[in-house]
């Protein structure tokens, strides 16, 4: 059995970073890259997802992120995947198995192997959720907009409102540095 991960939110400037793993129990219609795919057709896809396989989702906060770094949350994901589907074969997308043995790699996966594809919709619709679920916290941020991504919009409300505490401070935003004394 094969068992495909993939992440969201890894270049996010806000919330957290999102990695799923799935193992498809049968074969499902319109699984593709979950960048491609509308966000109704995500979450169509998703609940077909959830009943046709199985499946772990990891998050990792922006603390976690910002105390440990991107590439030990990665890790730290993978690692509880690896170990939640111990006798699959494991397919990431990317070419970074981020030093976890075991875990081969494909750039592109998610666009070609089915498990890394639902691994890819059950990640950004878990990661859009989150984020929409915090919205009505943190007004100001546009959320429901951008998720979190580091868009003109968002860097404005930053410089703006400053950081809330779902931010990435580690993240250094080229637009946010004060300028060069020199």
């Amino acid at each position: 059995m094969l068992c495909g991960i993939d992440e969201a939110g890894r270049g996010c400037i806000a919330g957290p970073l999102v990695v799923a793993g799935v193992v498809l129990e049968e074969d499902i219609d319109g699984l593709a890259d979950s960048k491609i795919l509308s966000e109704k057709r995500r979450e169509e896809l998703f609940e077909i997802i959830k009943n046709k396989s199985r499946y772990k989702i990891v998050f990792c906060d922006n603390d976690m992120i910002d105390k440990k770094g991107l590439s030990y949350c990665l890790r730290y994901a993978i690692k509880e995947i690896k170990e939640h589907f111990k006798n699959s074969d494991i397919l990431m997308d990317g070419n970074s198995s981020f030093g976890v043995d075991g875990v081969d790699t494909m750039v592109k996966a998610d666009a070609k192997v089915p498990e890394v594809s639902a691994a890819s919709i059950l990640a950004k619709v878990s990661r859009d959720r989150y984020m929409y679920s915090i919205n009505s916290k943190f007004p100001n941020y546009s959320f429901l907009k951008h998720k979190g991504y580091g868009t003109a919009l968002h860097v404005e409300e930053i410089k703006k409102y400053g950081y809330s505490k779902i931010h990435r401070k580690s993240f250094k935003i080229k637009s946010l540095r004060e300028p060069s004394l020199f």
